[in-house]
């Protein structure tokens, strides 16, 4: 039986359930009606259910859906998505900085780049494992807190048996079995934000973006968010309802893992850093979601410098969320936890026990806390970053694709990222996007730069 992950209506209605918590909606008689007629919660780590549902339970569902979309948000007028509303929520909202890169931007590019997929790779075989678990597997390999890529060496097989790794991840992620950088949706979506920019330029539009993952996006490489607004595309309906029509998945972190190009072409600029990835974002995302692309481009943004550490740029990155939101004040918790103890693994199990009962574990809100924490508690240096980020749970290849990019601008040039994190990735990625499989870093950096000096002013 062919189970399509995240887009079954008798799973998608588990999870609106939740998210109409998160938004304060009163969703409780939908819930009622929903497990009085035999419907289930939404798989806790899985993108489908095991057993496919009875097709009323699926019309149920998509009755369902559509009533709670219906609700009133009360935390709508906190939390708007367009971006005139969120500006006019942002009392510190910096102004346009647009400048040339500072010199040698290229090598700053090529550390984020590759910064970004070592992060991501350290992260892919845990992904999906309960924080638990990862401790136990590091632990038994000699690796806790980790100070280089997940191992099976060492851990006893029970172990292995009870937090089995990723499966579609360790024949390539872990320690023993690198060979280049292996595909990952988090190195995909640059790469597509890459596309969007050589294709359109800055002034590209959320159709823009839309025509170009139809053009060279496999459906099968997308997930949460992105599949279904996908499948909205091909029924026909335009962004924004792409991002909105029963998708409950669009407060997750989908869109924050698109939002480093942005950021890297906007050396100095996070305002514009931050209204390019909310364009990019609308297509698939609203409110915490698009907030957290945000956030993360203004971060990149102000990281591109090289000017500044990375406590200014986290604080760069907060002007542009609104702060009465969910996301502003998980980011400000966050930080305050990581400068508050001395023992990350204290950070993560508070960071924990605030988020993990209410929020899926790809959700944005907690990864981008805990992103934020990490970089704060290992103070921008890159290992410290990463290896913090991933050590957390939740999304682990995400969170340290993205503490890696900030890490790796902040370091400054490949050079100055140690080897034993870069040399396994060979200047080698895989990837079914466009033409690019098998592209090197620094052949991705010298692209990266050409659209970072497009429009322009100064020299380059």
């Amino acid at each position: 039986m062919l189970r399509l992950t995240w887009v079954q209506p008798e799973d998608l209605l588990g999870h609106e359930l939740r998210q109409a918590a998160l938004d304060g909606r009163d969703a409780s008689a939908i819930a009622s009606r929903w497990r009085a007629a035999g419907g289930r919660d939404a798989p806790g780590r899985a993108g489908a259910s095991s057993q496919q549902a009875s097709p009323y339970l699926r019309l149920l569902a998509d009755e369902l859906l559509d009533e709670l979309a219906a609700l009133p948000n009360p935390s709508a007028a906190e939390e708007p998505t367009e971006l005139d509303a969120i500006r006019a929520r942002c009392p510190e909202w910096p102004a346009p900085r647009p400048a040339a890169p500072p010199a040698a931007y290229a090598e700053r590019l090529e550390a984020a780049w590759l910064g970004r997929a070592a992060g991501c790779l350290l992260g892919k075989p845990v992904e999906k494992l309960p924080l638990t678990g990862i401790r136990r597997l590091a632990r038994a390999a000699g690796n806790w807190p980790p100070t280089s890529y997940f191992t099976a060496r060492g851990v006893p097989d029970e172990l292995l048996a009870a937090y089995p790794w990723n499966r579609r991840s360790a024949a390539t992620s872990l320690a023993e079995n690198i060979d280049g950088m292996p595909e990952d949706d988090d190195l995909n979506f640059p790469l597509l934000a890459l596309l969007l920019l050589r294709r359109h330029g800055r002034a590209f539009t959320t159709a823009d973006v839309a025509r170009v993952w139809l053009d060279e996006l496999p459906a099968g490489r997308v997930f949460t968010a992105e599949r279904v607004a996908y499948r909205n595309l091909l029924a026909g309906l335009e962004p924004p309802a792409t991002a909105s029509h029963r998708n409950p998945f669009r407060e997750w972190i989908g869109a924050l893992i698109r939002a480093d190009v942005h950021g890297w072409t906007h050396p100095g600029d996070p305002a514009g850093a931050a209204e390019q990835a909310h364009r990019d974002a609308a297509l698939t995302h609203t409110a915490s979601g698009v907030h957290a692309a945000m956030f993360a481009a203004a971060v990149i943004a102000d990281a591109a410098t090289g000017t500044h550490d990375v406590h200014a740029c986290l604080r760069t990155g907060l002007t542009v969320v609104p702060p009465g939101s969910r996301l502003a004040g998980a980011v400000r918790h966050a930080v305050r936890l990581a400068e508050a103890h001395d023992d990350f693994d204290t950070v993560v199990d508070e960071l924990h026990a605030t988020h993990s009962p209410a929020h899926h574990w790809v959700h944005a809100v907690p990864n981008t806390a805990l992103t934020a924490a990490a970089l704060t508690h290992a103070d921008g240096d890159f290992a410290g970053s990463v290896c913090r980020a991933v050590s957390g749970g939740w999304d682990t290849d995400s969170n340290g694709a993205t503490a890696g990019s900030v890490a790796g601008l902040l370091a400054g040039s490949p050079a100055a990222l140690p080897g034993q994190w870069t040399a396994p990735l060979k200047n080698r990625l895989a990837t079914s996007v466009g033409d690019f499989d098998g592209i090197g870093f620094d052949t991705l950096a010298h692209l990266t730069h050409t659209e970072a000096t497009r429009s322009c002013p100064g020299p380059s």
